[in-house]
């Protein structure tokens, strides 16, 4: 693949699923560590030459796994993510600052089990490169934290130790891979 020059002008852009993924992280009794992905991600973005104007973004929460089916089952009851009623978690962003050429800060709304709030995350632009196919393909980069309290999601347990069965925060990392056109 070769790297090519943005375009000058605006740009759509679809995610691609196959190339995409979510990765999340949250402490367990207070010691260990639980990783795991959520499903599919779709959407779309839009630039204008290099800089990102604007990303949406559907998550599969169905398809949430951690290697160990018990807890997978739990996280998508309604004590935890409820994806009989709630699939799907969206991004819409609102904002979009450009800190560097491939730095940006994006603020939006991420919706999770139906409750609504605002988050920023920062994301590194991966530059546009063609592919063997001629396809056009860009991507982003990035991490962040949020409070599952924010969205509602309380479920939990106190230990003898004091600390709690669930941390409250959980971190991200992401890589989103989309194309041109």
């Amino acid at each position: 693949m070769s790297t090519i020059s943005p375009d000058s002008g605006p740009q759509k852009w679809t995610i691609d699923s196959s190339h995409s993924s979510i990765d999340f992280s949250v402490k367990h009794m207070g010691v260990f560590t639980v990783r795991g992905s959520l499903g599919a991600v779709t959407g779309a973005a839009e630039t204008d030459g290099s800089t990102i104007t604007s990303a949406s973004l559907s998550i599969d929460i169905a398809g949430i796994t951690t290697g160990n089916e018990q807890r997978d089952a739990h996280l998508k009851s309604a004590d935890f993510l409820d994806v009989e009623k709630f699939p799907a978690m969206e991004f819409k962003s609102n904002s979009v600052e450009k800190i560097s050429d491939a730095e940006y800060s994006l603020t939006g709304d991420l919706t999770i089990v139906g409750k609504t709030a605002p988050i920023t995350i920062k994301v590194e632009i991966v530059p546009p490169v063609k592919d063997p196919w001629g396809n056009t393909r860009s991507g982003v980069t990035g991490a962040g934290k949020l409070l599952r309290s924010t969205y509602g999601i309380t479920y939990n347990a106190t230990l003898e130790t004091g600390h709690f069965l669930i941390g409250d925060e959980i971190s991200f990392t992401f890589d989103i891979q989309a194309t041109a056109g």
